[in-house]
């Protein structure tokens, strides 16, 4: 299989998830401005989105989208405890937070990569995140992961998307508990392997 990605986006997520697993990913950078991948190839060719991350299986059909990439990696290895079993109440409760990091956490981070975003809609995006992530830290604050005691995909995405807020300068000294839990994943041997491979730590 092989994973488009550009370092350190959203990308980063399935990246992580399949070192978890132990999945072997071949790895092929895309210029998101160019629409080119490494090899020279038209991205928009392979996933008209034009936007990473995109899986490409070995049968040469292409998954897109992070939550849905993660839990297919998840469910390849499922001895690997990063998704409960499909059906289950705990699957659903997966699905709960990735839908909410997704909706609520990640598409609000973009306008604030934007140069061209008014300072106002800045301010207000920023102000949304902060209380968005007041639910996060409530829950982070009684348990270690967002399911409880078991690291999950939804873990891994919730690291990847916080990252960014270094990046554009969101102050989230407000919640110990979220920073905690950023250097507690942060930490682990496979999301440490998977920051080098993307040249994003030495």
């Amino acid at each position: 299989m092989k994973l488009y990605y550009s370092p350190g986006a959203c990308s980063l997520s399935p990246h992580i998830v399949a070192r978890e697993a132990g999945i072997a990913l071949d790895l092929e950078k895309v210029d998101l401005k160019t629409k080119q991948t490494e090899s020279g190839q038209d991205f928009l060719s392979i996933s008209p989105r034009g936007y990473v991350p995109a899986l490409q299986l070995d049968n040469g059909e292409v998954l897109a989208e992070g939550p849905a990439i993660i839990q297919y990696l998840a469910d390849l290895k499922p001895e690997s405890g990063l998704a409960p079993a499909n059906g289950s109440m705990p699957r659903y409760r997966l699905q709960e937070w990735l839908t909410y990091i997704g909706t609520e956490i990640h598409k609000s981070y973009s306008p604030l990569f934007n140069p061209a975003t008014p300072d106002s809609v800045r301010e207000d995006r920023a102000a949304y995140l902060l209380r968005r992530y007041g639910l996060i830290e409530q829950t982070l604050a009684k348990q270690p992961y967002l399911l409880g005691e078991q690291f999950s995909v939804a873990d891994v995405y919730l690291f990847v998307v916080t990252n960014w807020a270094r990046i554009v300068k969101l102050d989230l000294s407000a919640f110990p508990a979220l920073q905690a839990f950023q250097e507690r994943v942060a930490a682990r041997p496979a999301v440490q392997d998977a920051l080098r491979a993307e040249k994003l730590i030495k």
